[in-house]
């Protein structure tokens, strides 16, 4: 998945948190994939998992441009219509 990252941080995180090696690497290998989520994938998964949640498009739509704004990746402000186009093409 990823290369293995800096020993020292695999050996700071077992110092932090007494987990064997193998367990702060797969730590390490799940946050870097989770960081790794491009914008429109994150729109499109987020707008499956509140639509299961039985809520309606509006307000997933309200709900994604909050989440958007607080998430890790640098995005412009994000418009109904641009959600919009990003689930449905």
């Amino acid at each position: 998945m990823f290369s293995v990252p800096d020993p020292d941080l695999i050996d700071y995180l077992q110092r932090l948190t007494g987990l064997p090696a193998s367990h702060c690497q797969r730590l390490i290998d799940d946050v870097l994939s989770d960081f790794d989520e491009t914008l429109e994938r994150f729109v499109q998964r987020r707008h499956l998992e509140l639509k299961a949640q039985g809520l309606k498009n509006e307000a997933i739509y309200a709900q994604l441009i909050a989440e958007v704004a607080g998430r890790r990746f640098l995005a412009p402000e994000l418009s109904t219509r641009q959600i919009r186009r990003m689930i449905y093409g």
